[in-house]
């Protein structure tokens, strides 16, 4: 975000010249974070904001933008007035929404193939599940169905930047955090575990590596059903 534009031009639109150029919030995300994140969220010289990883709702992504991230280019938003950044909020949270479409397929059947396959086993939705994998509640509204398709066939197609598989000793884990003499990891059923490494008998980095299975031989029917339920869900209750 550019940290030196007048934050006057914001505060000072009439209505009329809202309603002209769009919502508040896209506004103020093109004069302060287009510059770095790109027209739409694309990317640029900061990172696309299409795929939020740092902020999971919309109270973290507000701290996010008002407080910025010690350490890098990002920069606090202290021009922001508290109905403006309840705006550009809502704005950044909008670019990785995916449009509602009709897709192929029986979603309720779809909900017992992802009960019967174990999926809850590392994926939460409403509430239910273990969070190994990443949530799916709205994960509809996130991914299009040619993702989600994507990431049930080759699911280490489609891994977020940093994400590293690793072998600590006791079995394979998702790294959390890691420095040159120690190293956090998450075990399945949501264990934590800090290591320090002199200490390990072995550990192996695993890089482009899932820790999902690859369900390519799902019949067709069985994954157009299950990408119908990954679809349907969109948040809120059912």
């Amino acid at each position: 975000m550019s940290r030196h534009l007048p934050a006057l031009l914001l505060i000072t639109l009439s209505p009329a010249v809202e309603r002209a150029g769009g919502s508040t919030g896209e506004r103020i995300y093109n004069t302060h974070c287009a510059p770095c994140h790109g027209i739409g969220g694309a990317g640029g010289r900061g990172p696309a904001l299409t795929r939020l990883q740092r902020a999971g709702d919309d109270a973290s992504l507000a701290e996010l933008i008002r407080d910025g991230i010690p350490g890098t280019e990002m920069p606090r938003g202290w021009m922001l007035s508290e109905r403006e950044l309840a705006d550009v909020t809502r704005y950044v949270r909008s670019l990785g929404t995916v449009a509602a479409a009709a897709v192929p397929g029986d979603p309720s059947r779809g909900a017992e193939l992802f009960r019967a396959q174990g999926c809850a086993g590392c994926h939460i939705v409403r509430g239910v599940g273990d969070a190994w994998g990443p949530e799916l509640t709205e994960v509809g509204a996130r991914r299009s169905a040619a993702h989600l398709r994507e990431s049930i066939v080759n699911p280490a197609a489609s891994l977020p930047d940093g994400f590293m598989l690793v072998d600590a000793g006791s079995g394979r884990a998702i790294r959390i955090a890691e420095d040159p003499f120690t190293v956090q990891v998450l075990y399945p059923g949501g264990r934590i575990a800090s290591y320090r490494k002199s200490r390990l008998s072995s550990y192996r980095k695993l890089p482009g590596e899932s820790p999902m299975p690859a369900y390519g031989k799902l019949a067709p029917g069985d994954l157009q059903d299950l990408v119908a339920y990954l679809a349907s869900l969109r948040g809120g209750k059912q």
